[in-house]
C-alpha cells in the first residue's frame, strides 16, 4: 500500500506539468533502491544530489510479472520506509551480459568510487543474492537491464 508522501508527490508532480490525476494518462512505479536500509537511503540521497543517474537490474528478476522499464517510464523513489524522495524518468534502457556492463555506465551509476571494479564487486554480490532468491545461479553472462534516469521532480 502506497503511503501518503507517495501520493502527495504524484500530485504535486502532475500539478507541475499542467495535469492531475482526473486529466493525466501518466502512470509510476514507487520502490527503494538495494535490500537494506542503508544503502537504500544511501542510493536515495545519491539521486538526490545528481551522482547516481542510473541503475542496474537482474533481467531474471522480472520474470515474475513485473515489466521491465521502458524509456519514458516514471518512478517515485522512496527511502527504506517508503517516504518519497524524488521522480525520475527512465531515459535509456539496455540489456547487456553483466560482463558487457561498461565503464561509462559504472560510472553514470554514481556508486562507491564509481569505477567498474566498485561496480562489479557490489552487483555481482547483489544478484547473487538475488538468484540465490530465484533459485539462479551467477555467471558473468546474466542479463542485466542498465537502466539511466533523470531526476523530473524533487
Amino acid at each position: 500500500m502506497e503511503n501518503e508522501s507517495i501520493k502527495q508527490m504524484w500530485r504535486n508532480y502532475l500539478l507541475s506539468i499542467g495535469e492531475s490525476s482526473d486529466t493525466t494518462d501518466e502512470n509510476y512505479t514507487a520502490w527503494h533502491f538495494d535490500n537494506n536500509e542503508r544503502d537504500a537511503n544511501e542510493l536515495a540521497e545519491l539521486v538526490l544530489e545528481g551522482t547516481k543517474r542510473a541503475t542496474a537490474s537482474l533481467y531474471d528478476s522480472y520474470k515474475n510479472g513485473e515489466e521491465i522499464p521502458k524509456v519514458g517510464d516514471l518512478s517515485i523513489i522512496t527511502n527504506w520506509s517508503g517516504i518519497a524522495k524524488c521522480i525520475i524518468m527512465s531515459t535509456s534502457i539496455e540489456v547487456v551480459p553483466y560482463k558487457d556492463v561498461d565503464e561509462e555506465f559504472a560510472a553514470t551509476e554514481g556508486e562507491g568510487d564509481k569505477s567498474l571494479e566498485y561496480w562489479r564487486k557490489v552487483h555481482r554480490k547483489f544478484f547473487t543474492e538475488e538468484l540465490t532468491e530465484i533459485g539462479g545461479e551467477f555467471s558473468e553472462e546474466i542479463p542485466v537491464v542498465c537502466e539511466k534516469f533523470e531526476v523530473v521532480f524533487k
